[in-house]
C-alpha cells in the first residue's frame, strides 16, 4: 500500500508585471497582461484543494511613486492558505520585464535567503515566462526541487513575428533582448521537469522550436475561468454601467457590437482591425466597433508602443471618417470587463482577437463564457479553444478581408450566432473550469513527485563564528596570479585578517594543481577550496571533500554520452587525462576549426544532454554537469556556513568567473587583458571595476567596500 503523500506546498514564481489579488490593472502595460491574472487565479485555485497546504505567489516588490503603494507590501493573503509574497530585485521602482534580466540573479539569491527562513522548502517550483524560469532554473540547481515551468510567450516565436513585420534584427535585439531570453529558455527546457503548455499548438508550432525540444516532457493543461464572475447577460442593456460610456461616442449604440478587448500592442494586430472594418461599409451598417485597449489619461505619457498603436488608430477613425461609429472608451475598471462582455452578448455582437499571436487567450474563454461568438487569430492557443468549444471562427490576422468575411457571417446568421453562442456557454464549462485545470495540474504533479530520487541530505559543516563571518574568494589565474609584488603584499592581508575572514579559491583548475601552484607562489592555504570549475569543494585543513555536493550534482550527468556526441566535432581536442575530472570535460579549442561555442551547445541540447558549457580565455571549452558552475558551488558554501552573500566578496578575471559575481556577492573585477569579457556587468553597488591589476586589485576593491566593516 502506498504511504499517503503529506499536503504539497507549491511556488509560483512571476516576477515582472503588476501582481495582486485583487483590481489586476490588466492592459495598463505589455507586461500586465493575461499572465498577471493566470497566475492569480491558479494560486487560488490549487489552494483550496485537499491535496495542497500553502501556494506562494513570488513576485518583485515595487516601490514606485506612480504605482499603488500596495505593490510595496511583502506579503499579501489571497485565501487561507494562498499568499503573494514580494521579493526585491535591483532598482525599487516599476520597469518593463526586458530591463529586468541584469537583477534576476539578486532575485533568486533573496528568494533563496528569505525560503531558508520558511519551515519548509517547497515541493515544486513553478516558474512563469523566461525571466521566472531562470530564477526558478537557479534555485532548482542549488535545493534539488524539481521546476516546472510554464512559458506563456517564447522568444523565438516572437522574433520570428517580429522579423515578418519587417522590424530589423539590431532593433528587436535592443528593444526585447531576445537573444538573453532565449538563451534562459533553452537553459530552463534543459532543466524543468514538467513543462506546462495552454494548448497544443503551443508545443508542435513554439516549443519545436527549440534545441532542447522534448515533448514527453511537456503537458496541455489549459487555464480555467471564473464562472462566478463571467456569465451571459440576466439583466437589461441600461443596467450595464459601461453603456452610458458608449452612448456619447456611437451614434447608434443599441447596434451590435464587434468588441476587441487586449492591451494596445503592436502584437495585438488592432489596427488591421480597425481597416477591416474602416473599409466595410456593410460591416460599419450593421455594427459599432468597440476596442478597449487599457487605460489612458494622455496617449503622450503612455509608453512608445502603446503610444503608437492608439495614435495609429485614431489617425484610421479620421482616415475612415469613422466617427460615432467606433468606440476607444479611455478609462474602465477590470471589474468592469465582465458587464461589457456581457454588453456585447446582449447587442448580438462579436468578440474579435486578430493578435498576429496569441499564446491562450484567456479573454476569448471569458467572452465566450458570457456568451460571445468568437473571431480569433489561427497562431496560436485560439485553435485549440474554438476547437474544443465549437464558437467561433479562425482567421489570418493579416488578412484584411477574411476578418471582414468571418465578422460577417456571423453577424448576419442570427441562427448561426445562436449556435456559437450556446456552443461557448456549454464547452467553456466543460474544458475549461479552474477546479479541471488544478485537478489535472496536481495529478501531474504527484505523479512527478513519485518519479523523483530524494534529495541528498545535506548538513552544514558549521557555523561562521562570530570573527570569522565573512569570505573572500578568488580565481587563481588572470586574478590573483600576474604580479609577484602584488601577489606578496595580498598574502600578508590575508594572513593577518585570517581570524575575521575565511579565504576561498575558485577556481577551473584541479585540486592537486591548484595546491600545487599556491604553494609555489607562498599563499597562505585557503579554508576552503572551489576546484574544477565548481564541481569539487574541498575544506581545510585535511582537504576534505564535500560528498554531498558530488551528489548534488550528478544529476543527468552522462560523461560518456558527451565524449561519443563531441568525438566527431572538428577543433576539439580532448585534454590530457590530468585536466579531466569526475564531473569535469576538458577539451582544447581550435578557433579555426571548430564550430562556434553556441552551436555545440546547441548539438548537446539536440541530444538531450543537460550541461553547463564554458570557454575559457578563448581556447579551452569545458562541460560541467547542469547544477555545477563556480557561482551555484559559492551560494552551497554561503549556506553551509551561514554566511550572507553580502559579506562574500568574489575577484575575477575572465567570463570563467561571471556567474560567482552576479547576485548579492560584492564583486571586483580584477585589472587584466581578459576583463572585457565581463563588461557587460552593470550593477555599481556590487560590481566594482579595480585599476589596479591582479591581487593588488583585490586589496583595491576591500578598501572601496570598506569590506570588515561592512555589516
Amino acid at each position: 500500500m502506498t504511504a499517503k503523500r503529506n499536503p504539497l506546498y507549491i511556488l509560483l514564481i512571476s516576477i515582472h508585471g503588476l501582481i495582486r489579488g485583487h483590481d489586476l490593472e490588466l492592459g495598463r502595460d505589455a507586461d500586465t497582461g493575461g499572465q498577471t491574472k493566470y497566475v492569480v487565479d491558479l494560486a487560488k485555485a490549487l489552494a483550496i484543494q485537499d491535496e495542497v497546504e500553502r501556494v506562494d505567489l513570488v513576485t518583485r516588490i515595487v516601490i514606485d511613486a506612480d504605482i499603488d503603494e500596495e505593490y510595496r507590501n511583502e506579503v499579501e493573503p489571497l485565501s487561507e492558505r494562498a499568499q503573494i509574497i514580494r521579493i526585491p530585485a535591483g532598482p525599487e521602482g516599476y520597469f518593463k520585464k526586458e530591463e529586468l534580466w541584469d537583477y534576476l540573479d539578486i532575485f533568486a539569491d533573496n528568494l533563496l535567503q528569505w525560503l531558508r527562513q520558511q519551515p519548509r522548502l517547497p515541493d515544486i517550483l513553478h516558474s512563469h515566462y523566461a525571466d521566472a524560469g531562470y530564477v526558478g532554473m537557479r534555485l532548482a540547481h542549488l535545493t534539488g526541487i524539481p521546476l516546472v515551468h510554464t512559458g506563456h510567450s517564447l522568444g523565438r516565436d516572437k522574433r520570428g513575428r517580429l522579423l515578418a513585420m519587417g522590424l530589423q534584427g539590431d532593433a528587436i535585439e535592443q528593444r526585447y533582448h531576445l537573444s538573453r531570453r532565449i538563451n534562459a529558455e533553452e537553459d530552463v527546457l534543459a532543466s524543468a521537469e514538467l513543462v506546462i503548455t495552454s494548448t497544443y499548438n503551443e508545443i508542435a508550432e513554439q516549443y519545436e522550436l527549440y534545441d532542447y525540444y522534448q515533448p514527453e516532457r511537456m503537458v496541455v493543461i489549459p487555464p480555467g475561468t471564473d464562472l462566478d464572475q463571467f456569465y451571459p447577460p440576466e439583466s437589461a442593456r441600461d443596467e450595464i454601467t459601461f453603456s452610458r460610456d458608449l452612448e456619447r461616442l456611437l451614434i447608434e449604440p443599441e447596434k451590435p457590437m464587434i468588441l476587441a478587448l487586449s492591451r494596445p500592442d503592436e502584437r495585438k494586430n488592432i489596427t488591421m482591425l480597425v481597416e477591416a472594418y474602416g473599409e466595410s461599409a456593410e460591416l460599419q451598417t450593421l455594427a459599432n466597433l468597440v476596442i478597449v485597449a487599457g487605460n489612458r489619461t494622455d496617449i503622450r505619457e503612455m509608453d512608445e508602443g502603446a503610444q503608437s498603436v492608439l495614435t495609429e488608430i485614431l489617425l484610421l477613425i479620421d482616415l475612415y471618417d469613422l466617427y460615432g461609429h467606433i468606440a476607444v472608451p479611455k478609462h474602465h475598471s477590470q471589474e468592469e470587463v465582465p458587464d461589457i462582455y456581457r454588453l456585447a452578448a446582449f447587442s448580438k455582437g462579436v468578440f474579435v482577437n486578430p493578435a498576429l499571436t496569441e499564446p491562450f487567450g484567456l479573454t476569448l474563454l471569458e467572452a465566450a463564457a458570457c456568451g460571445l461568438p468568437l473571431v480569433a487569430t489561427e497562431n496560436g492557443g485560439p485553435v485549440d479553444i474554438i476547437g474544443n468549444c465549437s464558437n467561433g471562427l479562425l482567421i489570418d490576422p493579416l488578412n484584411k478581408q477574411a476578418i471582414t468575411e468571418a465578422l460577417l457571417d456571423i453577424l448576419k446568421n442570427p441562427d448561426q450566432w445562436q449556435i456559437f453562442s450556446g456552443n461557448g456557454l456549454k464547452n467553456v464549462r466543460k474544458f475549461y473550469s479552474w477546479q479541471a485545470h488544478a485537478e489535472k495540474y496536481l495529478d501531474k504533479i504527484t505523479l512527478l513527485l513519485e518519479q523523483q530520487a530524494p534529495m541528498p541530505k545535506v548538513t552544514p559543516y558549521h557555523n561562521a563564528s562570530m570573527y570569522q563571518n565573512r569570505a573572500i574568494f578568488t580565481d587563481i589565474d588572470q586574478s590573483l596570479l600576474g604580479d609577484p609584488e602584488g601577489l606578496r603584499e595580498f598574502s600578508k592581508y590575508i594572513r593577518k585578517k585570517r581570524k575575521h575572514v575565511f579565504f576561498g579559491i575558485a577556481t577551473g583548475r584541479r585540486l592537486d594543481s591548484a595546491l600545487a601552484v599556491l604553494k609555489k607562489n607562498g599563499l597562505p592555504a585557503p579554508d576552503v577550496l572551489i576546484c574544477s570549475l565548481g564541481t569539487e569543494i574541498y575544506y581545510a585543513s585535511h582537504i576534505t571533500a564535500d560528498t554531498a555536493w558530488a551528489r548534488h550534482i550528478d544529476y543527468h550527468w552522462k560523461p560518456k554520452i558527451i565524449r561519443q556526441i563531441l568525438a566527431e566535432v572538428p577543433g576539439l581536442v580532448l585534454q590530457p587525462k590530468s585536466e579531466q575530472s569526475r564531473f569535469k570535460i576538458s577539451y582544447y579549442y581550435n578557433a579555426d576549426l571548430a564550430p562556434p561555442v553556441d552551436e555545440i551547445t546547441t548539438l548537446l541540447r539536440q541530444r538531450e544532454q543537460s550541461v553547463n558549457t564554458h570557454q575559457v580565455f578563448g581556447h579551452f571549452f569545458d562541460i560541467l554537469p547542469v547544477r555545477a558552475s563556480k557561482g551555484l558551488a559559492l551560494r552551497y558554501f554561503a549556506q553551509q556556513w551561514n554566511i550572507p552573500l553580502e559579506r562574500i566578496l568574489v575577484a575575477g578575471g575572465s567570463a570563467a568567473d561571471e556567474d560567482m559575481m552576479r547576485g548579492n556577492t560584492l564583486a571586483v573585477v580584477v585589472a587584466n587583458e581578459y576583463r572585457d569579457e565581463l563588461s557587460q556587468l552593470d550593477e555599481p553597488e556590487r560590481i566594482y571595476f579595480a585599476e589596479q591589476p591582479y591581487a593588488l586589485g583585490i586589496i583595491e576593491a576591500i578598501k572601496h567596500y570598506n569590506f570588515f566593516n561592512n555589516e
